[in-house]
């Protein structure tokens, strides 16, 4: 009996003992274990987050994100440079797979091979940085007179690449340098390729075996809901250039410098410009990178003893704000339409082909509803097709209505009068006599058109357009009181509107002696009808009438809507209409003058188009000459303006229009008639018509 109890007894141990033993192995397994793997096996990643959107005033999506396909390299699986050789042969199989499917991947080296030779490609800024780079310290060591020979025999070696033909060569270095230079690591994947379609994807994912340590991330990628709708305003992403990282590294150096605590410190690393990230680098997109770059988050990644990965979130990415434009999407199509409808009538000018702009503006509030240039293109074919928009001699890339300068002509002739009208140079019962020739300094001067307009006050010399009367009224007014109220009104100055933009000049004796010329005394009469050195933009243009519009008051213009959080429950920003200066004009005196550009508008030069719409409209037409060297020839020609503004009596908007190779500003105003007649109306919007650079 004391037997069989000391056998159950031995028994019940060793089965206690084996239930201690098999705990303790679980916990090994499950604690001990796992944080030797967590220890070794651990490494943090930051992650991209996605670009906050832009919409038009009423909430409509303008550019937005989609998903895509991302193939980048892992250095928790990926081939160590000890194993070199099991590297190359990975990357060279995955280059020969992009190349059959003739999808692209990164290949940003600056060498090429010409007749079997390995030359240098320096075709932009960005190739002579990337050259400096490569010789410099960071990179392969080499003088600064290395050939491309003296690099690619230092890639050679570096990477092993001896036994391969010198076109795979070529291709293995331009990676494995890309890879070097992005500082592959650890906690820092490379991108080999972007927004690889699904098919390959899967390809390369069906043989994880051999291509290790290759994975598929999911990133977001920028798209346009209609790529022709104003790309100039909207601008783009483009991957970043060295000049930009390199100025992106030192405000980063000096965030670090001036932040309060190690959270900060650790904040503005994360988010800091890598050499493979994207960014603004126009348009809206520029401007407004700050808001709508998103906010990277951070993820923990493990590798257990099987060599699984196990993520997880210890940063949540943020996507970028929201940007609200001014702008209004059906009146921008309107506007564009109406624009390339209006250039393709006018045609050109011998060997000059016609292009223009448009701007349409709140007179009340200085925001841009509107603005558009022609010719103009697609953002949505960017890859396809800019080579060949970037060799267009008629420039569709080119923002004319920001961009470009332009002497006014007779638009100026308002502000001339008003100048005159205030100074007591003149007064409403001023009349001049017109012969159609104007005698100053031993020169002879002809009115426009070579036409004797008679006896006119200041109302009918706006609406003849008598360049005779302001050529008198300038000779009394002198220049510094044209060039003081041209800056009342803010012309010869950048707008601030939000996008970039040229700054001009007002004619003055200072501008033309700082340039080295000499000032004649016939420069202040041609000044006051918008010749001699006069230079300003559309937009500028389109601010100097809505002004007028108003009764004086000077706003902001701007594109700027609002800023708001990308979920829409906080707002960042909020531009409210903002006063640059109230400019004090007697009502009568402005009275004057808008009477005269309201005859412009109904029984002058712009009666015709402007006939059978639902409003008057006030407007000034102009016409400037212009030289242009085109194939190394001198080509003269024309260039016609319109300012406008509508309804006369109670002005709402203004359209200002600026027609390249128009001979008459006349042939400017169809366009805005046709914007006055959908905005008051509000008629069905058209489609909008393709972008088409052959000009008849």
């Amino acid at each position: 009996m004391g037997i069989k109890k000391s056998r159950v007894t031995a028994a019940y141990c060793i089965i206690a003992l084996f239930v201690v033993l098999l705990v303790f192995v679980m916990i090994y397994a499950m604690v001990i274990n796992d944080s030797n793997v967590g220890t070794v096996g651990a490494y943090t990643n930051t992650v991209d987050a996605a670009r906050g959107e832009i919409l038009d005033r009423n909430g409509e999506a303008l550019v937005t994100n989609r998903k895509g396909n991302s193939i980048t390299f892992d250095a928790s699986g990926f081939p160590t440079d000890k194993e070199q050789q099991v590297r190359n042969k990975e990357i060279l199989s995955l280059i020969d797979l992009f190349d059959a499917n003739k999808v692209e991947y990164i290949n940003n080296l600056p060498i090429v091979l010409n007749g079997g030779q390995y030359q240098f490609k320096v075709e932009d800024k960005n190739d002579k940085l990337y050259l400096k780079w490569l010789k410099s310290s960071d990179g392969l060591k080499l003088n600064t007179y290395a050939t491309a020979d003296n690099c690619m025999n230092a890639m050679i070696k570096k990477f092993d690449l001896g036994g391969y033909s010198k076109e795979d060569a070529l291709r293995l270095a331009a990676v494995e340098i890309e890879m070097e230079k992005g500082g592959f690591g650890p906690s820092m994947p490379y991108t080999f390729a972007d927004d690889v379609p699904t098919q390959l994807v899967t390809v390369i994912m069906e043989n994880s075996a051999f291509y290790r340590g290759v994975s598929n991330t999911v990133k977001s990628y920028r798209t346009y809901v209609d790529g022709t709708i104003a790309p100039h305003l909207l601008g783009r992403t483009t991957d970043i250039t060295q000049e930009k990282y390199q100025e992106a590294k030192k405000e980063t150096a000096e965030k670090i410098k001036h932040a309060k605590n190690k959270d900060e410190v650790e904040e503005i690393a994360r988010n800091a410009y890598g050499i493979h990230d994207v960014y603004g680098s126009s348009g809206i997109e520029y401007s407004m990178e700050d808001y709508l770059r998103g906010k990277r988050g951070e993820k923990t990644v493990t590798v257990d003893s099987n060599g699984f990965k196990h993520e997880s979130y210890t940063i949540e990415p943020e996507q970028g704000n929201s940007v609200v434009l001014t702008i209004d999407k059906d009146l921008q199509v309107v506007a564009q339409n109406a624009l390339a409808s209006t250039v393709r009538s006018v045609g050109g000018q011998g060997a000059r082909r016609a292009a223009g702009a448009v701007v349409v503006q709140n007179v009340n509030t200085g925001e841009i509803l509107a603005c558009a240039s022609y010719p103009t293109y697609d953002n949505s074919q960017w890859k396809e097709k800019y080579s060949t928009w970037a060799k267009d001699t008629n420039n569709p890339l080119w923002n004319r209505a920001s961009m470009s300068l332009y002497e006014p002509g007779s638009t100026f002739k308002p502000l001339t009068a008003i100048a005159a009208l205030e100074n007591g140079t003149i007064t409403g019962n001023w009349y001049y006599y017109c012969s159609g020739l104007y005698n100053y300094g031993g020169h002879v001067f002809s009115c426009a058109h070579k036409v004797a307009h008679g006896s006119n006050n200041v109302v009918g010399a706006i609406n003849k357009s008598c360049n005779c009367f302001f050529f008198a009224v300038g000779r009394k007014l002198g220049i510094e009181q044209i060039d003081d109220w041209a800056g009342k009104f803010g012309l010869g100055q950048k707008t601030g509107v939000g996008i970039p933009e040229a700054t001009g000049q007002v004619s003055s004796p200072a501008e033309r002696q700082a340039r080295g010329g000499v000032w004649n005394a016939g420069d202040v009469i041609t000044t006051a009808i918008g010749e001699s050195d006069n230079q300003f933009t559309l937009l500028q243009l389109s601010n100097y009438v809505s002004t007028i519009a108003n009764g004086g008051t000077r706003y902001q213009p701007h594109i700027i809507k609002s800023v708001k959080s990308a979920d829409n429950t906080k707002t960042i920003l909020d531009n409210e209409p903002e006063i640059k200066e109230k400019i004090s004009i007697r009502p009568q005196n402005l009275a004057l003058v808008k009477k005269g550009m309201l005859e412009v508008g109904t029984i002058g030069f712009a009666r015709k188009a402007f006939a059978g719409l639902p409003v008057k409209v006030a407007a000034k037409t102009g016409t400037s000459d212009l030289v242009k060297i085109i194939n190394g020839n001198r080509v003269m020609g024309n260039n016609g303006f319109l300012i406008s503004f509508a309804p006369y009596e109670n002005p709402e908007i203004a359209v200002t229009v600026c027609i390249e190779t128009a001979t008459e500003g006349a042939k400017t105003a169809p366009c805005a008639a046709a914007i006055y007649k959908y905005y008051f109306s509000k008629k069905e919007v058209p489609s909008i018509q393709g972008y088409n650079t052959v000009l008849s």
